[in-house]
This record gives structure tokens, C-alpha cells and sequence, in this order.
């Protein structure tokens, strides 16, 4: 793997995130993994591909190896983690330090965290983000990693239900909020609600398949692909969680409920009468369109998720 050209990937030092609800299309127009490539600076992109969240992770990468090479970028490589100690390998978290976009696969996020999180590698990750302005991009499992408070595990199916649903660390990329994937196709409003009712604290971010929250830090978020993202924000409920029992109902009152479809992009406000860099897709090609003001109803929203060191 060579030397990345940071001027080819430094986006003002912004950095982005792509997170993915799962399924992204690989075969026809690939625009999310597309908006991931050119983020990540296109064909002069030094690309990582971590498997950890995979059972399967040789298919993995030969799925995205093949996808990334059709896309235009020369320079991938996969960052086998057969175990923890792997992850803690210095020679190989500094080659990751030096990627201009990292991916993260599908499979289980419980299984990413339990091999990467913590790491050198974890920390080579947040430094090329943070320092260079890489791209750091996630589906599915890896989509759900991305946040401080990770969706664990659970299920509630058709109604909100106390202790359903457990959470644990996730790599910390944004913070108080929490992410859930395959989110209209497998029915999970339910679920983030069970969430947001015992965390009213975290924003619920529920991402549809072959769907993608792009974030610049700093400046703003675009939604693209085929569905939409929805967000939860219960930080005003009231509710009587606290004293039901277990596998209870809980009343929610004044929880609000946003919906992001495909194409919607917003900037923070204080950025909105400013030049950004919020790359937007259009019916024009790759035309940079500067992004609304987030209305004040999202505002909030739109500053978390675009925090430029949410660990700190």
C-alpha cells in the first residue's frame, strides 16, 4: 500500500463519514460507494478494508476489492484481523493512519467492537479522520459501530418495550446518538424507540438499505441512495418508563420524529452563509450545491452528528 497524496483527500480537514443502512447497491449506478471513493479522493484514494464484523471475511473483501477497482481506485488493501492482537499491530495501524477512506463491512458490530475497539488500530482510525480529513465509511454492523453508544442487541417488534434492547461502547466517530440499519425493511421504528425511551439523551438515527447519512464534520450532512433517514429525538418526552416493569409499554409523549429522504441536505446554521464544502449530488453530475440551513427543529442534530472531535 502506498503513501497517500494528502491534497488528495484532505477536504479542508473536515473528514467525512458515510454511514450506510446495509444493502448498498454494488451493481448498477453505486452511488453511495461511489460518494465514498470520490471522498476518499478517487482514483488517487488509499483505501482500507476492515472485515473484522465479518464471519466470512476473505468474501468480504474480494466483494469490495472488485467494487472499489470499478469505481476508480487503484490503491486498496485488506486489514485482516484474525484476532485483538492483530488490531494492536503498530506497523499496520500506522498503514491505516495514512488512508485516505476506510470501509468497515457488514456482519456483527458486537464482534467489530470486541476485535478493534480500543485498539491501536481503533485510534490510527479517529487520527486519520481527525488529522488528514480521510473518509471513514460503514455498513450495516459497520454502520452501527460508528457511534459512541452502540445498538447491541434486541428486538422490540411491534411496540416500544422496556429492556428489550441493550447497548454497549461503539468506536465513538459521533456521539449521543445511536444508529440502527436495514431500518424501514425490517420494521425497526419499535426499536428505536425502546432506545430513546430509556436514553432520551441520545438521538435515534434509523438508516434504510442501499441509504447513506454523509457527514462533514463541521459543516453539515446529505442523505443519499435509494430510502430515507429517520431520527428520533426524544430529549423532550415524557414518559413513565421509569415505572414500568420489564416488557412493558411505556408512554411516550412529545417524542419528535424526523424524516431525511434522499436528497435532503442541510448545513449548520452558523455555516450557512458561509462557502462549504458539502458535496452534493445533482441532476447536473458532481456539481457542489451549497446545503440549506438545518431548520431549527434540527439544528441540534445537524451540530452532534457533525462535531468535529465528538470524543473529547
Amino acid at each position: 500500500m502506498s503513501e497517500p497524496d494528502n491534497q488528495a483527500f484532505d477536504q479542508g480537514q473536515h473528514g467525512h463519514l458515510v454511514i450506510v443502512g446495509g444493502h448498498e447497491d454494488r451493481e448498477s449506478s453505486k452511488e453511495i460507494l461511489s460518494r465514498f471513493v470520490q471522498l476518499a479522493g478517487g482514483e488517487a484514494a488509499v483505501i482500507a478494508v476492515i472485515t473484522a464484523a465479518s464471519r466470512v471475511p476473505d468474501t468480504m473483501w474480494e466483494r469490495y476489492d472488485t467494487v472499489f477497482r470499478e469505481l476508480g481506485a487503484r490503491d486498496i488493501v485488506h486489514v485482516a484481523l484474525p484476532d485483538r492482537a492483530t488490531a494492536n499491530d503498530a506497523e499496520q495501524a500506522a498503514r491505516v493512519r495514512g488512508c485516505s477512506g476506510i470501509w468497515m463491512t457488514g456482519g456483527d458490530q458486537k464482534r467489530l467492537l470486541a476485535m478493534i475497539g480500543g485498539t491501536l488500530l481503533d485510534e490510527a482510525m479517529h487520527g486519520a479522520l481527525k488529522e488528514s480529513g480521510a473518509c471513514i465509511g460503514g455498513t450495516s454492523a459497520g454502520a452501527s459501530a460508528m457511534c459512541g453508544h452502540m445498538l447491541a442487541d434486541g428486538k422490540a417488534d411491534l411496540l416500544p418495550e422496556k429492556g428489550s434492547v441493550s447497548l454497549g461502547a461503539g468506536l465513538g466517530f459521533v456521539q449521543r446518538v445511536v444508529i440502527d440499519q436495514h431500518f424501514s425493511e425490517r420494521h425497526r421504528l419499535a426499536r428505536l424507540l425502546s432506545i430513546v425511551a430509556q436514553n432520551p439523551y441520545l438521538l435515534g438515527i434509523g438508516i434504510d438499505e442501499d441509504t447513506a447519512l454523509v457527514v462533514e464534520r463541521g459543516v453539515g450532512i446529505e442523505v443519499i441512495g435509494a430510502g430515507s433517514v429517520t431520527v428520533v429525538d426524544g430529549r423532550h418526552v415524557v414518559s413513565n418508563v421509569a415505572d414500568i416493569a420489564a416488557g412493558g409499554t411505556p408512554q411516550m409523549i412529545d417524542v419528535r420524529l424526523h424524516l431525511l429522504p434522499s436528497g435532503s441536505s442541510f448545513a449548520l446554521p452558523e455555516e450557512a452563509g458561509q462557502q462549504n464544502q458539502l458535496q452534493r449530488a445533482t441532476g447536473a453530475g458532481d456539481m457542489a450545491t451549497a446545503a440549506p440551513p438545518a431548520p431549527p427543529a434540527l439544528a441540534d442534530f445537524v451540530r452532534i452528528v457533525t462535531k468535529r472531535n465528538p470524543r473529547s
